[in-house]
């Protein structure tokens, strides 16, 4: 019996009793090696001496501190930082509680952006299919996961919609891969035309997709042409980072990759590392000036929004990723792990794709290879694959309907930047057996 409403309500989840490196063991003994990071967030796995210490000196000086009456120094340390690693003039940070915060901050930012200048009739966002940016209502209604909207739908404000940049699904037999990522530029141009600029907010995007597609990367130029875009109607570049960033595809922000810089960043997961529950909303300069010299204020705020000790660990995993020059990690060993995944999967009857950047990276699962068909998705397999993965000893997140929020399966994988070459192969033994148990599950007798 349980007085925690938990995801599944039919069925409680094992107790972890404890977390150390890349291992959590539950309470009845069982020991489970973390290639997920739990939702790509355990960046430097689980109890990290440096960010464990830095939390105990914060709650010793102030455990907590309202933004409307104080500051705090590892608060203000932590947003210089995040400044001066940012790309471009990306100078000001906004400290809240995670990552669906991070863009309803965001989301009301760049409205007030626009309404500070006079510029009230700007009411539309535009984002697109198959987009994951958060559960509160404000963000998934930017979202475009059709599973998880579907019961709140009455309730979330209207956003224009258009396709995602999914190369392995969209891109059609014989299509040049400058001419896809052309018409999908042309797509966005010309719904931002149809709606008319001036009513236009901004478009916000994953930088690299996340759990709902499961790793996709952008083609070649496809940033460039949407900051390209947004330039030339007037309207902001939202770029949201809560899963990829924070060094999780090899650079501190993913978008740095792309060469371009947006408007506005969003950050969650990756920041705190999962030691404390943190986000961050990164603005331009020219952002916040405009606030600054009309009504003075950011009409937002919750409770907790720059927390000192969660500003402490966030503040102690970044001197931590510079420290132990972990970018560098992320960058060399997501190659070696994407090359044992290829090894061990690229010729699997059931694996149709390998794909994603530095650490996150995912396999796309199919019924059959070269028509690229998904199983049927009463078969749950992406749930038989989680439960075959936990039997192995193995946390993996796979989810469903990878293709339109109903048909397909992936399996997303975000282990630790600290993860060493050998901990990636004991990974990738754990997945060939717990996929093999899943496959054999949903076979007809």
């Amino acid at each position: 019996m349980t007085h925690l409403i938990h995801r599944d309500l039919r069925c409680t989840p094992p107790a972890a009793v404890c977390a150390f490196g890349m291992q959590v063991r539950d309470k009845d003994g069982n020991t489970y090696l973390d290639a997920s990071g739990g939702a790509a967030v355990s960046s430097l796995g689980h109890g990290h001496p440096d960010v464990l210490a830095a939390m105990q000196s914060q709650l010793k000086v102030a455990a907590y501190a309202h933004t409307s009456f104080f500051t705090t120094e590892v608060a203000e340390e932590l947003g210089e930082r995040l400044a001066q690693d940012a790309p471009g003039d990306l100078n000001y940070a906004y400290l809240v509680c995670g990552g669906s915060e991070a863009i309803e901050a965001a989301l009301k930012l760049a409205r007030q952006y626009f309404v500070e200048h006079g510029e009230s009739e700007r009411r539309v966002f535009i984002a697109r299919r198959q987009s994951y940016h958060g559960n509160t209502l404000g963000a998934l209604a930017l979202g475009g996961n059709e599973y998880r909207r579907r019961h709140f739908e009455p309730l979330l404000m209207d956003v224009a919609r258009v396709s995602p940049c999914f190369e392995y699904r969209e891109r059609r037999p014989g299509q040049d891969v400058h001419e896809y990522t052309a018409n999908l530029l042309q797509e966005l141009e010309a719904k931002i035309i149809d709606l008319g600029p001036q009513h236009v907010i901004g478009f916000c995007a994953e930088t690299v997709v996340g759990a709902t597609s499961g790793a996709v990367p952008p083609t070649p130029g496809y940033f460039k042409g949407v900051r390209n875009l947004c330039d030339r109607y007037g309207i902001l570049m939202i770029a949201d980072e809560v899963m990829c960033g924070m060094g999780r595809t090899g650079t501190l922000y993913a978008i740095e990759q792309e060469g371009v810089v947006p408007d506005i960043v969003a950050l969650g997961k990756g920041l705190g590392a999962g030691y404390q529950p943190i986000g961050a909303v990164i603005a331009r300069d020219h952002i916040v000036q405009r606030l600054r010299s009309g009504s003075g204020v950011f009409q937002h705020g919750h409770t907790y929004v720059g927390h000192p000790v969660a500003a402490a660990a966030a503040l102690a995993v970044q001197k931590v990723i510079r420290r132990d020059s972990l970018l560098g990690a992320v960058t060399v060993r997501g190659a070696a792990f994407k090359r044992m995944l290829r090894e061990a999967f690229a010729m699997h009857p059931h694996v149709g794709d390998i794909r994603g950047r530095g650490m996150l990276l995912a396999l796309e699962l199919v019924q059959e290879r070269e028509g690229k068909r998904p199983f049927d998705p009463d078969l749950h397999l992406h749930a038989v694959v989680k439960q075959a993965c936990m039997d192995c000893g193995l946390m993996v997140y796979p989810m469903g309907g990878t293709i339109d929020g109903r048909r397909g399966d992936h399996v997303l994988l975000a282990p630790p930047f600290i993860a060493t070459e050998a901990d990636l192969q004991q990974i990738v033994a754990r997945l060939a057996d717990g996929l093999e148990r899943a496959f054999a599950r949903v076979r007809p007798a």
